[in-house]
């Protein structure tokens, strides 16, 4: 028996607003079918394998979180193209009242 009809292809281009053709019903109701069926096989294969966001464990990767030196303001600013009261100066984007 099939895993899919060829009314339930139908039903589902009518709520995707697809405009198939009966040719097409037929056509896309084998597809699914086998894409169905190869899926089957895969559930039933895996059935004793438990589910898992990722094959490797999981590990902390973080750093613990330190204070270190950072930029001076001249130093973060040297490589700006453009600058405005120790601040970056980048082009305006928006209105004046936005």
């Amino acid at each position: 028996m099939p895993a899919i009809s060829r009314d339930e292809v139908a039903h589902l281009a009518r709520l995707s607003r697809l405009a198939i053709t009966d040719e097409e019903l037929d056509l896309y109701a084998g597809q699914l079918d086998s894409i169905l069926s190869h899926i089957k096989v895969i559930a039933d294969l895996t059935t004793d394998v438990p589910a898992t966001a990722s094959p490797y464990p999981a590990v902390n990767v973080t750093r613990p979180d330190e204070p270190a030196e950072c930029l001076t303001p001249e130093q973060a600013l040297s490589g700006a193209p453009a600058v405005d009261e120790q601040r970056f100066q980048v082009p305006q984007i928006l209105g004046e009242g936005e």
